[in-house]
């Protein structure tokens, strides 16, 4: 097979960016490791920033998201005693949306065939040769045969654990990594939310967040040390130790039920530098992890994409050879922006395990500072909105 542009990757990094190139008339490709049942049986989250939406109506398929979604105005942050609301409209004129990562998908895979985007599903053993030229390509296997595709480019949209990052050579690539001491304990139910807006909460005994996938159903969070397990919470001891954590006034609105899924995940900030190598282009997860906390994983891909999809627009129709080369040093901006604030939003809201009795209350005056000033506020507002591209 042959094509302009291999993609590596079915989740919303690859299929953006498989939709943003066939809409242009480029040929591409996306080769998946994963079924697509797979794919959408994956529980993620989905606050969206104003970029991901705009990039679903570009392509005409945010329809859904806009009649199932919920916008919000703003979010807010807890003590354990009070709420601390910031008014994202009003602070920006802006709104996020609560749209989740599973239902993107589904829109992009949906859409594929209709709109001549080829994905191929249950790829094993996907290598990449020759990246260091013009003429890289990709093998698999599928249904026990090696096939090919040769492509001008080749975009690593693969996550984290893929194999295109691993393609570029040590001498090139430099990662830059922080793993945390602890992960979210994440628990879903069909129970409504205990409040119409996300809610991040600090407490002495830890972290906590209430969040929503719809109007009736639920996700709640709790940070526990990397060596807990999650068969040892019962439903009833999460819901119990939400009900500290949250404060009274949100544990008095939340609905208790049975869990859909539990699950614990692990926390880590990474970059890795740079986000090309000859004709591999890094997006998405591949490229960089950030913590949960500041909402930013998704849309970093939906950024990430769109920047690389106005370059191989403009290489393949106008002969633009400058937005390839400079691809990496502009997602790297936005991408290292966006670091910082899902770090320092970590440090506020978590306890870390050597933190004394100094590091809380240093917690308390800064969650106070924020509550008491505006200028406080506009700098999380436009940073939990999303900066510009």
């Amino acid at each position: 097979m042959k094509t302009q542009v291999a993609i590596i990757g079915a989740g919303p990094a690859g299929l953006m960016l498989g939709h943003l190139l066939r809409a242009e008339g480029i040929d591409c490709i996306v080769i998946e490791r994963a079924s697509g049942d797979y794919i959408l049986g994956r529980i993620r989250a989905g606050v969206l920033e104003r970029v991901t939406t705009d990039l679903m109506d570009r392509l005409d398929l945010g329809a859904r998201m806009h009649k199932e979604g919920l916008p919000h105005d703003g979010f807010n942050l807890a003590d354990g005693e009070r709420l601390i609301r910031i008014d994202i409209a009003a602070l920006t004129g802006k709104q996020v949306m609560v749209y989740g990562q599973t239902e993107i998908t589904r829109d992009l895979m949906d859409a594929a065939p209709s709109r001549g985007l080829e994905v191929i599903y249950d790829a094993d053993d996907v290598a990449l040769h020759d990246i260091e030229g013009d003429a890289p390509f990709v093998t698999f296997t599928k249904d026990g045969k090696e096939q090919r595709i040769d492509a001008r480019f080749i975009c690593g949209c693969d996550g984290f654990h893929g194999p295109s990052r691993q393609a570029i050579p040590a001498s090139v690539g430099k990662p830059f990594e922080l793993v945390y001491p602890f992960g979210w304990l994440g628990i879903l139910a069909d129970v409504p939310p205990c409040n119409h807006e996300l809610i991040y909460a600090n407490h002495d005994r830890g972290f906590a967040l209430a969040s929503m996938r719809s109007p009736t159903r639920s996700r709640y969070y709790i940070d526990v040390p990397v060596t807990e397990k999650v068969e040892d919470w019962s439903d009833d001891r999460i819901w119990d130790e939400l009900a500290t954590r949250l404060g009274p006034d949100a544990a008095a609105h939340m609905t208790r039920g049975p869990s859909i899924e539990k699950s614990i995940a692990p926390l880590r900030s990474f970059v890795f530098e740079p986000m090309q190598h000859g004709s591999l282009f890094l997006a998405g997860d591949a490229a960089h992890i950030v913590p949960p906390t500041g909402a930013k994983g998704l849309n970093l891909a939906a950024s990430d994409v769109t920047y690389l999809s106005d370059a191989l627009i403009g290489y393949f129709k106008r002969n633009d050879r400058d937005g390839v080369a400079g691809y990496s040093t502009k997602a790297l901006a936005r991408v290292w922006k966006s670091e910082r604030f899902s770090w320092s939003l970590t440090k506020l809201m978590h306890r870390f395990p050597n933190d004394g009795p100094f590091e809380r209350r240093v917690q308390v005056a800064e969650l106070a500072y924020i509550a008491s000033s505006e200028a406080a506020q506009i700098s999380i507002a436009e940073n939990y909105v999303g900066l510009p591209l």
